[in-house]
């Protein structure tokens, strides 16, 4: 029980916080848009940069991706950490055995015609996207727990299309059909191929509602280059994809210029090299801490600066 000079205490205590002013409301935080480029194998370092946010403790209110970045984006929208998708990538193609048993149960019986020939076999997206994803992933994108977008191409009308409602599997398959290697896709009355062909890194479906909008540009670098003896078919029609890809980025940078933008430095590792997940993950990790100094910088000038600071989200 109090004593009487407790309860005096207890007294001044209240009647000085009676007299201080009414708390300020907490500025909100911003909402994040983040764009995943395309990049084939490349794209995997996409992984590194998802794990960098899950250390800064936040994560985006959109994302959107093409072709590699619309899976990796599928499970990020689905709650898949950083971690997860690392680990899983791993399972699934960590070893040059795991991706052929994962090709010949997607119906795929010449590996090796695929991964070094890479124009004489077609694969089926749906089959592809089926036998990569996880185990008991959602089938719309209703039931992900972030609003997704995914872009491809319709091979058609020669424009993107975005997909952001309704069935999950056959948008993604869609949007990481690269041209020759896999089959087009037949998709609510579009045909689609890679969504790379127009929108290599969809900054402009990432942009709309968000304060603070991210790209990562996963196509590599042509200062990174190393000067071949030789090229083969294989190595011109990639590289010459990896030229159209940058220079539609330049544009769609112009237009949506990202609050922070990083372009890891991965031209060493060929475009379909995915059995090497493991190092393509983790050679970023310098480029992986310069972005997570940026973002935090960028968060915080914008809490700072308070509601209003960002006329992104009222500009579209």
């Amino acid at each position: 029980m109090p004593t009487p000079l407790q309860n005096r205490g207890l007294a001044i205590v209240r009647t000085l916080r009676s007299e201080e002013s009414p708390p300020q409301p907490r500025r909100p935080d911003p909402r994040i848009g983040v764009a995943l480029g395309g990049g084939s194998a490349r794209g995997l370092t996409h992984i590194s940069f998802i794990e960098a946010m899950d250390e800064l403790g936040v994560r985006p209110q959109v994302i959107s991706g093409t072709s590699i970045g619309a899976l990796i984006g599928a499970g990020w929208a689905n709650g898949m950490t950083g971690k997860d998708l690392r680990e899983h990538s791993i399972e699934v193609l960590g070893t040059m055995r795991a991706i052929a048993a994962r090709l010949w149960g997607a119906q795929v019986k010449r590996l090796s015609s695929i991964l070094q020939e890479g124009l004489t076999v077609q694969l089926d997206g749906h089959a592809v996207v089926d036998s990569f994803l996880p185990g008991n992933f959602p089938p719309n994108f209703e039931d992900l727990q972030i609003p997704l977008y995914v872009v491809a191409t319709d091979y058609e009308s020669w424009h993107q299309v975005v997909f952001s409602a309704g069935p999950l599997r056959g948008a993604i398959a869609g949007s990481i059909a690269i041209p020759s290697l896999f089959a087009p896709v037949n998709f609510q009355n579009h045909v689609l191929v890679d969504g790379g062909v127009v929108n290599p890194l969809p900054l402009d479906q990432a942009a709309s509602g968000t304060d603070i909008l991210v790209g990562i540009d996963v196509n590599g670098d042509p200062s990174e280059q190393e000067r071949r003896p030789a090229l083969g078919p294989i190595d011109v029609w990639f590289g010459s994809a990896q030229i159209m890809m940058h220079s539609l980025t330049a544009h769609m940078m112009a237009a949506y210029p990202p609050d922070v933008f990083v372009r890891p430095h991965v031209s060493v590792f060929g475009a379909m090299e995915f059995w090497r997940v493991r190092e393509i993950i983790d050679h970023v990790e310098r480029d992986k801490e310069h972005f997570k100094r940026a973002l935090a910088a960028r968060i915080e000038n914008f809490i700072r600066s308070g509601p209003g600071h960002s006329d992104r989200a009222e500009d579209r």
